[in-house]
């Protein structure tokens, strides 16, 4: 049975989300600043702004709410700013320079540039002690491990006061004895110490990638250990009667103590949850192809759903460290509403990445930021109401923030303020643009076949011209936009991965149960742990996944399968996945050329209730939201237009309006540029089409057409 409530937060850059959602179908959404430097004092803010809107209780909410579920960027926080614990690496002999070494690779668009810095390393030179040992690529042992090398690196450990301890040894993860064995001895000799094993972390075939997995692993794990004791304490204080759900990168929730010992898992969860609210928001449309963008303060982040399954990418770079665990592929960009602007060394106007956060944030702001941002750009062109964001509790200087544009862009490049503000507003979107072409475009997929999501606070400003640029004629924005990805978190399951590695060919029936027997025993294990969490067999759901590749390769795919008793016939099955896979990704495929498999994987979903969808009272017609007009700038020429101005909250289903015009909600500004149709839906979504060159919206010709 649902209790009444349901809480999800989202900790992001600038602002922290709150959606509340009551068991009658009640949405609300609330935002505060975040607190990089406190992160659960933003909780704290949160909750006591609930309380003066709502008149109910931190205590009442948790402790009549089913599920409490946190998102947070503790762990990003940390990798970016190299905050991370003081880790050491304990590796077989020969190999302890692999995450220095990177396989040789360099990042895209520096590879000749070779004034371009290395990666800084997680764990330095010093405190990465060889072990002599050995494993060979068929799991025997070549040469036993040296337990007394294992003390001595413990012994430096201690003396050099490290924190978390990561272990990863060749092929541990086909005789995992060694790890074992080393991981007793540390336990032993440091029990207070934070300690990642690889073969258990991730045991997946790829020495380096698991190597590196783990070392992110271990530096943030101690981070993550505070951060979750002192969010289940709190909530524990106010007489939460279920334990607080942490929301993952793999698009799913997990608990405290699990995030604690998994905690690479943690490193994107906040965005991560953007697929699973878009479908939600898109079920009624029957919109399974969806592009999900989120512009908050600081960074502008990119999802991708394709036939209601999200990207999901394994053994990527990310911010330079190689992760191989899954997770829901965000793209991510510095083009946030806090964004600034710049004039580079060849006289050119150049938007971020560098932000200025929540502190002192932008110059309108008037909290002491004194270079114009993305958000002085959209309060100059008129879009925003210099009464405020967030319900006018954040008032905004237009003076500060147009003085700002001067004085660092406008006089500089010796234009009008309007021109250098709409420049503004255009870069950061081509910024935007690019990063859209990253998770579409690059991975085989047409924009114009997808539907444009738009979520986040400063999003709405900018989703019609994103829209228009991209070619996509259709786009959905929600009431609770500014908050999407804590809805999200509401919606989602509970979910884990379990790995294996599979060396073998897909052949005979010997390779077969092989299969059989490894996703089997994965999943058994799978159902015993949310069984342990409290859920039924019934609410079990699962997921397999196979790395593959033509034998011969260097490089294999994941390819993605339902669950089935793997036979000797199905292995022709399976065969043919990859095949299709191959060459979607690549263009061709080889059918006759023999396929290998390097690691299996199963992800187990334990499904919770949804909450109801809110309903929205039909409109009286978009004329009676009027509240006002505003001169806004629409065009490079920084010509102003008197445009109409309308209360979102006025508005009711059923009401159409068309551009140009602006939409003020308490959290968020949707700007409807000229030439786009905009009706409210009773899901309190709003539904922009763009118009055709004969002045009919893109829907209504198609089903003229029809």
């Amino acid at each position: 049975m649902r209790s009444k409530y349901r809480l999800g937060i989202d900790a992001g850059g600038t602002f922290t989300d709150f959606v509340l959602a009551e068991q009658g179908g009640d949405v609300q959404i609330f935002k505060v600043l975040s607190t990089p430097n406190e992160p659960t004092k933003a909780i704290r803010n949160g909750l006591a702004l609930i309380e003066e809107e709502t008149g109910v209780s931190p205590r009442d909410i948790v402790s009549n709410s089913d599920l409490c579920i946190n998102g947070t960027t503790v762990g990003l926080n940390a990798l970016i700013t190299h905050n991370g614990a003081k880790t050491g690496l304990i590796a077989t002999e020969g190999h302890e320079d692999s995450i220095e070494i990177r396989l040789g690779h360099k990042e895209d668009g520096y590879r000749y540039d070779p004034d371009y810095p290395p990666a800084t390393m997680l764990v330095p030179r010093h405190l990465r002690r060889p072990i002599s040992e050995r494993v060979l690529s068929d799991g025997t042992v070549r040469t036993p491990m040296d337990e007394e090398q294992v003390r001595e690196a413990c012994r430096y450990f201690i003396a050099e006061g490290v924190e978390s301890v990561a272990i990863s040894f060749v092929w541990s993860v086909l005789h995992t004895d060694h790890e074992m064995r080393a991981a007793e001895i540390v336990r032993e000799m440091m029990p207070d110490v934070r300690l990642t094993v690889g073969s258990v972390l991730y045991p997946q075939v790829r020495e380096y990638t698991r190597t590196s997995t783990a070392i992110v692993n271990a530096y943030l794990a101690p981070i993550l250990q505070r951060y979750v004791e002192a969010i289940d304490g709190y909530f524990r204080e106010l007489g939460s009667k279920h334990p607080v759900r942490y929301f993952q990168s793999n698009g799913g929730l997990a608990l405290g103590r699990v995030v604690s010992d998994q905690s690479v898992y943690a490193i994107n969860s906040g965005p991560a949850s953007a697929p699973q609210a878009a479908l939600d928001v898109a079920a009624p449309w029957g919109d399974t192809n969806i592009i999900t963008v989120d512009m908050g303060g600081t960074s502008f982040d990119i999802t991708l759903t394709r036939d209601g399954q999200a990207n999901i990418n394994k053994n990527i770079d990310f911010l330079r460290y190689r992760i191989g665990i899954p997770m829901i592929q965000v793209e991510t960009l510095g083009a946030g509403g806090g964004s600034i602007g710049w004039i580079d060394e060849m006289g050119l106007m150049q938007m971020g990445p560098q932000s200025a956060g929540s502190e002192p944030g932008p110059a309108c702001y008037g909290q002491g930021g004194e270079n114009p941002t993305t958000t002085d750009a959209n309060l100059t062109l008129g879009y925003l109401n210099s009464d405020g964001l967030v319900g006018g509790r954040l008032p905004l200087d237009v003076d500060k923030a147009r003085a700002a544009i001067k004085a660092k862009l406008a006089d500089p490049l010796g234009i009008s303020v309007e021109k250098a503000a709409y420049g503004m507003f255009t870069i950061v979107n081509n910024n935007m643009m690019n990063g859209i072409r990253r998770v579409s475009v690059e991975r085989g997929y047409d924009p114009r076949d997808f539907v444009l999501m738009g979520a986040g606070g400063a999003t709405g400003a900018h989703i019609t011209a994103l829209a228009r640029e991209m070619g996509i004629a259709k786009v959905l924005i929600s009431k609770l936009a500014s908050g999407l990805c804590a809805y999200g978190q509401i919606l989602s399951d509970v979910r884990y991965n379990y790995m294996a590695p599979a060396p073998l060919r897909l052949e005979g029936a010997a390779s077969a149960a092989r299969l059989d027997e490894l996703f089997k025993g994965l999943e058994a294990r799978g159902r015993e742990d949310l069984k342990d969490d409290g859920f039924a067999e019934e609410d079990i759901s699962i997921r397999r996944s196979l790395d593959m590749r033509y034998v011969g390769q260097v490089h294999e795919c994941t390819v993605e399968i339902s669950p089935f008793e793997v036979t000797e016939t199905s292995l022709e099955k399976i065969k043919d996945a990859f095949h299709a896979r191959h060459k979607e990704l690549y263009t061709y495929d080889e059918p006759r050329s023999a396929v290998e498999v390097v690691n299996v994987e199963s992800t187990i979903n334990g499904h919770v209730a949804k909450p109801t969808r809110m309903k929205i009272a039909p409109g009286k017609g978009a004329a009676a939201a009027i509240k006002g007009h505003r001169d806004m700038v629409f065009s490079a020429d920084g010509t102003a237009r008197s445009t109409p101005v309308y209360d979102g909250g006025a508005l009711g289903a059923g009401d159409t309006l068309t551009g140009p015009a602006v939409i003020e909600e308490v959290t968020t500004t949707i700007v409807v540029e000229p030439d786009w149709t905009v009706t409210l839906h009773d899901t309190g979504t709003y539904v922009l089409t763009a118009a055709t060159g004969d002045g009919t919206s893109a829907k209504a010709q198609t089903m003229a057409e029809a």
